[in-house]
């Protein structure tokens, strides 16, 4: 009987509900003239009643409530008392009066399971999926509905799907007993009309196997702001069922859209994303539906950040959402980047846009240092869109993926609005906001306290009027009684402000009023106080952080959650492979509600197999990233050991009276350790129980089972067993009779297994039979069927005497079966059990066998495979015959590498080498063959690094220093300290003296000898013998000239002081007077000229360009006449004569030259005169045994300044004999000759002084390039190419048959730098011949052949190997 008091809006809505509620006629009548006889008295209705009428009303209806409550009350105390006793009276166990029953309904259809139990007192009801009891909690919102009214318990199941078959229990008890009931609901899919047991999709589904996954999705690396496809295969093409496939990331079903693009074709399923983000990192579930349920593969995809703009840029953030949206503000929220950029993030730049522009306007003026920011000023109704940069001390990151549009409104505008229907589709809207000048806000209060703002709330006042309401917000400090008005300018539309620069360490108290066109309010009620500046801090880093091993490539982390209940945004795990420096992220998106790591576990994918890691994980809160845990200890990539799976494919190999011979398959999953046996069941079907055939375990898949009973039917069964326990038992055999085999043929071959699997090959392994029949197996046939067919092809047309077969020519991408077939003189026996499907391609990351030299000098084979287990071992064969002779090679086995070292490599070795890895469950094999050639480039290589040479930069080079002194010197590689060097020259080692000094700087392989006062005795063979370490190598200068002429060959020597940079040369002018010009060094230098050691004027001398001339006018000859001088053509022959006769001339009579001289060179021998002066107007010409010497591949003449030659290349004694030179001076012909007969063997001597070098000036010559020989078909196109050398450059000819090649049509010349090129188009017959180039400059010529055989379609030469053979060919000197 408490005094109610009610507000207005309370009594306008019960006068509302008054109006609709069904009232009698009569009454009404009564009402209206109750009412009109009170306004005639004078009295005005108020709203929608007299006040005192209703009170009256309502303490009538209160005390009736009053009188009824407590009849009721006296009424349940008698009940009460009553019911205890008749419980205690009738106390029974639950039971099912009426149980479950099964259900079978069509997908997204309702189910309802119903029982009726009876049970004193009621029981306690508990429902089971497959025994997992139902949680509402966890399970999807309207999922189930569990109901328990009188005894009838009902589980409601809405929108079944596939996995909503399952087995349904339900569970009761009380304290007397419990009971349980259970039903299975079956969840059919429906394919149609055309769907039941007649459909085509029934017959489809018994004929055609349905597709399986090909391979396993791994992980995928993306980058930020590039696209990316993730791709499943599948091992044949989908059946109609099948082809609704879905994608999923981290639990959310993936529509086909612009950004991800769903496709399938050829048996690939892809997705496709235009555009990566980090929101699109985490798991992605491919599921296939199958006729029993689906199949599903799940990968992760790990999207790296783009490449920063600025170097040291922070990544960009991530997961920008919005909260708290008002008219004129709204909560901005983001995760902070994994990457920091290698210095501490700084804060945060927010930009907006109006959703379709790309306008954007920042939002802050100063970096913003935690997650989550006010953003104030938006307009009413209109839709943004937000982005955020993070900023560090090298620069600004990319921006954020764009936020989902969000449009600015009123919140409360709907709860200041009541409609209430009535009279089929009429309402009534009652607003509460009927007053003008607005009443003061409420419950004044910061939702939000960060370091840089402090955010309030506030409630609107309640009624609010009609009109626009803004809102003026007032702070004081605490302790004083001022008030200041804190927006002024800008009023604030919605409930919502925030403050920011306010003191840190100070409290303040803050007040509101609000405002309209009618007036202001009063302050509200001042909020508690609130301290600004208080600093959010990160969260601790986790503790406890473990790794365990998962698979091959991932391992799985677990860390304990955070004390004190404290929640984190996630978690950011990072991972460094042992032994380097840099920490790498793992996954660049940390969790939200329905994604990444929420919970303290998680696997990380994409690891190395076989490879070390360590650990660390980082919290992520509001406030950005914790320190780094601990780190883990190391882990070794290797897959979970596991026990085993079952073993298959049971075979009988041979059977005796009383005994069968058994074989079977290993099981598809060993476990990931070695497996160290099998335990082996039989049955005889003519009893029930299962018998163990062997106590111990057996080590191997072939077993003779003994003490059987002829005649009978036995069946077997098997388990392995590994380190962790004895694996799952297989499914039974067939059943086999026990019946002694008579057959003459043999009996199957087993053990069929596949290695070294590629894109078109496989290597194909089986056992011999244990049976042979009438006699022994001679070989054996091969077949093969595509899976899903039962069309077997013979491979073999021959059978094979081996146990091993090289299957080729396979298509790419199929999957294929084998089965083997032993044949001996009674025919062939039955087939082999079939080998397990594989698909011909080659796997990624298949290794290879590296063939190889090590660093010792020995020859290797070495093989990587970084998926092998801890008992793994590699098995090393020769030809697929067995191990290698162990006296031959040796093996060395480092982590996941093993070496087979050849000890004495010799033709013995070669042949076909193959390595296969024990205990994994998938094939990790490969094979080489080591051929002739290999083995003699290994050999060349192993005797390089045991026998090294130092390096050459630069031969032997002269100088010729200002005060006379003559250097010597060479450079080198970059020695050590411990070099060390010998000088040699004329068999006996220098040391170093004032007159010839030695200098070796080993830093930068420099090695100078230094000869003050160079004499006859200085002549001689130079010798720079080097070593370092094992590393050794000798140079040889032999030098010859006399220090006067070392500083005339420039192309060789470089010289301090004066010397000529162009030689003496002479023309015949138009008047018939012959021009001396020569060129000198300008620096310092005096010119005069000479005739006939005296003394001559007339010459002109510019110091400018250093060229000096001399016109001689008359010219006198004892043979010349008067008429001589008639031309300019005669003057030139008359010149030749006349020049004799200066001793600076150029050119000297053949007279001058010496006799014959025979030098050992590098390549042979080398025969040559020394004249004055050499020239092409002095014809030469060299006999052999009178032979005309013809310049070819072994013997090449040529001449120099001061030098005529012929070089033999690889003597033999064939080239015994007289040689003579022939020179023709222009009148008489004078002979040279010499004898090699008495040179000994010219081999001999030959390699006596091999290493020699021998300095001749830069002539013209033909340096490489030409082969000997060359054959090509015709029209096909021959390019010859050769390089050519001299300074100045040579002019080249080329000959066809002795005859000059005019280059048009057919035959073209190029020349490029020191290449030169001849090509000829569409060749035919008539180009066979013998072709030459001839270079030529003023220091000497040279020739190069080269004999072209030309031959028609079809047909090769006799006695021409192909390898030989030209067609379009390029060769490029080195």
């Amino acid at each position: 009987e408490e005094e109610e008091t009610f507000s207005v809006s309370e009594l306008s809505i019960a006068a509302a509900l008054a109006l609709t509620s069904e009232i009698p006629q009569d009454y009404k009548l009564r009402r209206e003239a109750a009412i009109l006889e009170l306004e005639q008295r004078g009295q005005k209705r108020v709203r929608f009643g007299n006040e005192m009428e209703k009170l009256e009303k309502e303490v009538i209806r209160n005390c009736r409530l009053l009188r009824v409550r407590a009849d009721r009350k006296a009424l349940w105390r008698k009940v009460r008392k009553d019911k205890d006793y008749i419980e205690l009276r009738s106390g029974r166990p639950p039971m099912f009066w009426i149980p479950l029953r099964v259900h079978a309904v069509w997908e997204r259809m309702e189910v309802t399971l119903a029982c009726t139990v009876l049970a004193s007192p009621p029981p306690q009801v508990t429902w089971y999926k497959n025994g997992v009891p139902i949680d509402l909690r966890l399970a999807p919102a309207g999922k189930y509905k569990i109901k328990n009214k009188f005894g009838m318990l009902t589980l409601q199941i809405s929108r079944c799907s596939m996995e909503d078959s399952a087995e349904y229990s339900v569970e009761i008890k009380n304290q007397y007993g419990e009971a349980y009931s259970f039903a299975t609901v079956l969840v059919r899919k429906y394919y149609g009309k055309e769907s039941g047991f007649d459909s085509e999709i029934y017959r489809r589904s018994l004929i055609a196997r349905e597709a399986d996954f090909a391979f396993s999705m791994k992980p995928l690396f993306s980058r930020e702001k590039e696209p990316f496809t993730l791709s499943c295969y599948f091992s044949s093409d989908l059946l109609e069922h099948q082809r609704d496939i879905a994608w999923f990331r981290d639990g959310e079903l993936l529509q086909n859209s612009e950004c991800h693009k769903l496709k399938y074709q050829d048996q690939e399923a892809s997705l496709t994303v235009s555009c990566a983000h980090k929101e699109d990192e985490g798991f992605y579930t491919l599921r296939v539906p199958l006729l029993d349920g689906y199949k599903e593969q799940t990968t992760y995809v790990f999207v790296r950040d783009a490449a920063a703009e600025t170097p040291g840029a922070p990544g960009s953030p991530l997961n920008v959402k919005c909260h708290d949206v008002n008219k004129d503000c709204l909560i901005l929220s983001w995760v902070a980047p994994s990457d920091n950029g290698g210095s501490p993030i700084l804060g945060y730049f927010i930009e907006r846009c109006v959703a379709g522009s790309e306008d954007w306007v920042p939002c802050n003026d100063r970096p913003v240092k935690t997650c989550r920011y006010p953003v104030l000023g938006l307009t009413e109704g209109q839709t943004y869109q937000f982005r955020v940069k993070a900023v560090n001390k090298a620069g600004i990151s990319h921006p954020s993926k764009t936020s989902a549009p969000v449009t600015t409104y009123d919140p409360s505008k709907d709860k200041r609005v009541t409609v209430i229907p009535y009279d089929e589709g009429r309402k009534i809207e009652i607003f509460k906001d009927d007053i003008e000048v607005p009443l003061p806000p409420t419950n004044v209060h910061a939702s939000e306290v960060r370091e840089d703002y402090v955010a309030l709330a506030w409630d609107e006042p309640d009624p609010r009027g009609r009109e626009p309401l803004n809102y003026y917000v007032e702070k004081s400090i605490v302790g004083s009684n001022s008030w200041q008005m804190v927006n002024l300018d800008t009023p604030v539309n919605s409930p919502r402000f925030a403050l920011f620069d306010l003191v840190k360490g100070k409290s303040y108290c803050f007040r509101v009023r609000s405002v309209n066109k009618y007036g202001i309010s009063e302050p509200s009620l001042p909020s508690e106080p609130i301290t600004a500046g208080a600093k959010l801090a990160t969260l601790p880093p986790p503790s406890r952080v473990l790794a365990f091993r998962d698979t091959k490539t991932s391992v799985v982390l677990q860390w304990d959650k955070l004390k004190d209940g404290l929640e984190p945004l996630g978690y950011y795990i990072y991972c460094r492979e042992t032994g380097t420096e840099g920490w790498q992220t793992v996954n660049n998106k940390p969790s939200d509600t329905n994604t990444v790591i929420f919970s303290p576990r998680f696997t990380v994918p994409g690891l190395q197999p076989g490879k070390e890691y360590v650990f660390c994980v980082k919290s992520v809160s509001e406030a950005g990233l914790s320190e780094s845990s601990p780190e883990t200890d190391p882990i070794v990539v290797r897959p979970a050991i596991a026990r085993p799976s079952a073993p298959r494919g049971f075979v009988l190999l041979s059977c005796g009276k009383s005994e069968m011979t058994i074989g079977w398959k290993p099981p598809k999953c060993r476990g990931g350790t070695k497996l160290l046996g099998y335990f082996l069941d039989q049955h005889d079907t003519s009893e029930l129980d299962w018998h163990e055939v062997n106590v111990q375990p057996i080590p191997q898949r072939v077993y003779t089972v003994g003490n059987l009973k002829e005649g009978h039917l036995y069946e077997f069964r098997a388990c392995a067993v590994n380190m962790a326990g004895v694996g799952e038992v297989s499914e039974p055999s067939d059943a086999f009779k026990c019946e002694e085999w008579t057959m003459p043929e043999p009996g199957p071959p087993y053990d069929v297994k596949f290695t070294e699997v590629r894109d078109s090959s496989l290597m194909l392994h089986w056992q011999a039979p244990l049976y042979t029949g009438a006699g022994p197996v001679t070989g054996y046939y091969v077949d093969v069927c595509e899976e899903g067919s039962e069309e077997w092809k013979q491979i073999n047309k021959q059978p094979i005497a081996t146990t091993h077969m090289k299957v080729s020519d396979l298509e790419t991408g199929k999957c294929f079966i084998f089965r083997v077939r032993a044949l001996n003189k009674a025919g062939i026996g039955p087939p082999s059990l079939p080998s397990d499907p594989v698909v011909a391609k080659t796997k990624p990351g298949t290794n290879e066998i590296e063939l190889g030299v090590d660093e010792e000098g020995l020859i290797y084979m070495a093989f990587e495979a970084p998926e092998k287990n801890d008992s793994s071992e590699f098995i090393w064969s020769k030809d697929y015959e067995g191990p290698p002779d162990a006296d031959r090679v040796r093996t060395e086995e480092k982590g996941n590498k093993s070496k087979l070292i050849l000890t004495n490599p010799s033709e013995k070795d070669l042949g076909v080498y193959s390595v296969e890895v024990t205990d994994v469950d998938e094939d990790i094999s490969a094979s080489c063959t080591l051929t002739k050639e290999d083995l003699d480039k290994l050999l060349k290589r192993s005797h390089e690094i045991r026998n090294p040479l130092i390096k050459l930069i630069s031969g032997w080079n002269v100088d010729v220093l200002e005060k006379g002194e003559v250097r010597l010197w060479l450079e080198v590689e970059k020695l050590s300290p411990n070099a060390e060097l010998h000088l040699i020259f004329n068999e006996k080692e220098l040391k170093s003296t004032p007159t010839h000094k030695i200098n070796f700087v080993k830093g930068k392989g420099l090695v100078e000898l230094i000869i003050q006062n160079f004499c006859d005795d200085d002549k001689g063979m130079y010798t720079a013998q080097l070593q370092d370490g094992k590393a050794k190598n000798q140079f040889t200068l032999v030098l010859l000239d006399e220090p006067v002429e070392l500083y005339r060959k420039k192309h060789l020597f470089s010289f301090i002081g004066p010397y000529f940079i162009e030689n003496l040369r002479w023309k015949v002018t138009e008047s018939c007077e012959v021009l001396l010009t020569c060129k000198v060094r300008t620096s310092d230098t005096s010119f005069q000229w000479f005739f006939n050691k005296k003394a001559r004027t007339g010459g002109v001398f510019d110091p400018q360009t250093g060229i000096g001339t001399l016109c001689v006018k008359k010219v006198k000859n004892i043979k010349a006449t008067q008429q001589h001088w008639q031309s300019p053509r005669k003057i030139t022959q008359i010149f030749l004569d006349v020049l004799l006769n200066f001793s600076f001339s150029i050119i000297l009579s053949a007279l001058s030259a010496s006799p014959l001289k025979i030098q050992p060179t590098e390549e042979g021998i080398k025969i040559y005169t020394d004249v004055k002066y050499y020239t092409d107007y002095m014809k030469t010409t060299w006999y052999h045994k009178e032979k005309q010497v013809e310049s070819r591949d072994r013997l090449k003449a040529g001449s120099t300044m001061n030098q005529i030659w012929l070089h033999i290349l690889n003597p033999t004694d064939a080239d015994k004999g007289k040689y003579v030179l022939e020179l023709f001076d222009g009148n008489d012909t004078h002979k040279l000759s010499t004898d090699l007969s008495g040179q000994g063997k010219l081999s001999q001597q030959h390699v006596k002084l091999k290493g020699r070098i021998c300095l001749f000036p830069g002539r013209a010559r033909v340096v490489q390039g030409l082969p000997d020989v060359a054959t090509i078909m015709e029209d096909k196109t021959l390019c010859l190419t050769c390089c050519v050398s001299g300074d100045p450059y040579p002019e080249i000819t080329w000959f066809k048959n002795e005859k000059v090649i005019v280059f048009k049509d057919r035959y073209k010349m190029d020349v490029k730098g020191t290449v030169v090129t001849i090509t000829i188009e569409k060749v035919c017959n008539e180009d066979t011949g013998k072709y030459s180039i001839y270079v030529k400059n003023k220091y000497g010529s040279e020739t190069g052949q080269v004999t072209i055989s030309v031959y028609k379609h079809g047909e090769i030469p006799v006695g021409t190997d192909e390898k030989s053979q030209v067609e379009t060919v390029m060769r490029k000197p080195k």
